[in-house]
């Protein structure tokens, strides 16, 4: 059997997206975890951007690794980077989490990475269907 019937581009993009998705939660708990810690900028994930360059690219993301004697964590996904989330209001203690909006993200990425699996599992389905 060819490895290319259960790793096709597709299913690596979809198991990227799953990572990505993953970190992006990571990055919203931490956020609402430091809901109250003084100075702590709330953090984001560019899940989107990030996705749509590996599928332009044909399939492929770069580790992102920001200086040579840095080796990549098995929690980081490839090409997917944790930054500060840019605007938003700064309380006076120079927090700005909002815990609405980090909600609302966690709730979009939850829906995002429950169909992603949802469509990795009708396709293993499928082949398990014609492997019979």
């Amino acid at each position: 059997m060819s490895d290319s019937l259960f790793v096709d581009s597709a299913m690596r993009t979809a198991v990227t997206a799953l990572d990505g998705l993953s970190l992006r939660q990571q990055a919203i708990s931490r956020n609402l975890a430091n809901v109250d810690t003084p100075g702590y900028k709330a953090q984001t994930v560019d899940f989107k951007n990030t996705l749509k360059r590996m599928v332009d690219s044909g399939g492929s993301l770069p580790l992102n690794i920001t200086h040579v004697g840095h080796q990549a964590s098995a929690a980081s996904a490839p090409g997917f980077s944790v930054s500060n989330r840019p605007g938003g209001s700064s309380r006076a203690d120079q927090n700005n989490v909002d815990v609405d909006v980090e909600m609302s993200d966690m709730s979009e990425a939850g829906i995002e990475y429950q169909a992603i699996s949802q469509a990795v599992s009708k396709k293993l389905l499928l082949l398990k269907t014609l492997a019979r």
